[in-house]
């Protein structure tokens, strides 16, 4: 019916206990009414009867308001019945007040603070669960994704995947063998003091070369990778996912995991072992100009010393790192992408998460690989 040929929105006391409602309750229905309503009381003792049986017109605005009046009736101890109202305004009525009993849920976010520490332990642990089977559901549908590209080459984005390997790989080589190098000059640095006081100078070989190419090297370039390319993952999606251009993608017919995603991961996973070799050498080198300034031991003794401290298993250690920490890094800034919604604010607050949750993911995978390595005596 078209509210513009009806009557507005009118409400009829007849009794205290008695209340008539009438007219179009819709935006353009309620303008005056507001008054009327702030006014209208209830018998404290008795049941309120409001009959809509002379509703004409109904739509959210008119819904809020009366589900707001209800809601305020309640609020106040007074029990109020609602008859004949029809059934399609009935389920309108429903939907609001199912909103806002949402919003105002003590479990919902909008709620505030939580009531005691234990609660917001909770909440949280609760929270932690829920985006950990989200991120699993994510890996999986990855997977399947990447099965299917195997079954059809002609799936894989040769392009997207050069696109990334340049700038998650060779775009990054200056800042991660600027701290390679530096990190290779404290370590050599730090033990100078130590292995001098012994007199076992050349052994700083032994100190770099371990430390570099099975723990630092492959940590340092994930962390930097992860800070540097897993937000811009993360941000790229998210951005898309506010302005719907990842639904407009999945209206074509385009798979977003195909295009988005896979890409990313099969990019970084050839290019974060390139940078940790990168890194290794850049590292090792830095060692040696700090032993040769702090211990003098020359480049050709220090390597001469580095050959027979480091084996090839050691090397290997590190690089196989690199693949595993390419997937974390990878995998999490585009999940933690899709998650956003909203605004522009949500994706700020989802680059943020995918940066630490892919570090603390990086360490714990390092952690790992030590006790497995130690498990297996390499």
């Amino acid at each position: 019916m078209n509210p513009v040929s009806v009557a507005p929105a009118a409400i009829a006391q007849s009794s205290p206990q008695e209340l008539a409602l009438s007219g179009a309750w819709t935006a353009r229905g309620i303008g005056t009414i507001a008054p009327q309503l702030d006014a209208l009381a209830a018998p404290a003792d008795q049941e309120l009867v409001i009959d809509s049986a002379r509703i004409e017109a109904l739509d959210t605005a008119g819904a809020w308001v009366l589900q707001k009046l209800l809601h305020r009736l309640r609020g106040e101890g007074k029990a109020v019945q609602l008859r004949n109202l029809r059934p399609e305004f009935a389920r309108l009525l429903d939907a609001i007040g199912q909103q806002t009993a949402d919003q105002t849920h003590p479990l919902s976010p909008l709620a505030g603070a939580p009531a005691s520490t234990l609660e917001g332990l909770g909440r949280s642990i609760e929270a932690a669960a829920q985006q950990g089977f989200a991120l699993l559901s994510f890996v999986g549908a990855c997977a399947l994704a990447l099965g299917g590209c195997i079954a059809h080459p002609a799936r894989f984005r040769w392009r997207p995947i050069l696109y990334n390997i340049r700038s998650a790989g060779f775009d990054a080589l200056p800042i991660v063998g600027l701290l390679s190098f530096l990190l290779g000059i404290v370590v050599a640095y730090q033990g100078a003091d130590q292995l001098r006081q012994y007199g076992a100078n050349i052994f700083v070989a032994d100190l770099v070369g371990l430390s570099m190419l099975r723990e630092f090297a492959p940590l340092i370039t994930a962390i930097i990778v992860a800070g540097r390319s897993g937000s811009a993952y993360a941000a790229q999606i998210g951005t898309m996912a506010v302005t719907e251009e990842i639904d407009a993608m999945r209206t074509l017919g385009i798979a977003p995991l195909d295009v988005l995603v896979l890409p990313k991961i099969l990019a970084l996973l050839i290019a974060l072992p390139l940078l940790t070799v990168f890194a290794d050498v850049l590292g090792v080198f830095g060692g040696m100009i700090m032993a040769r300034a702090q211990l003098g031991v020359g480049f050709g003794d220090f390597l001469d010393r580095f050959v027979k401290a480091v084996s090839v298993t050691a090397y290997l250690i590190g690089i196989c790192k690199a693949p595993v920490f390419a997937a974390i890094i990878a995998v999490v800034g585009c999940f933690q992408g899709f998650r956003t919604h909203g605004g522009a604010d949500s994706v700020g607050r989802q680059t943020t998460r995918a940066v630490v949750q892919s570090i603390f993911l990086v360490i714990v995978a390092d952690a790992l690989f030590s006790v497995a390595f130690s498990a297996l005596d390499l």
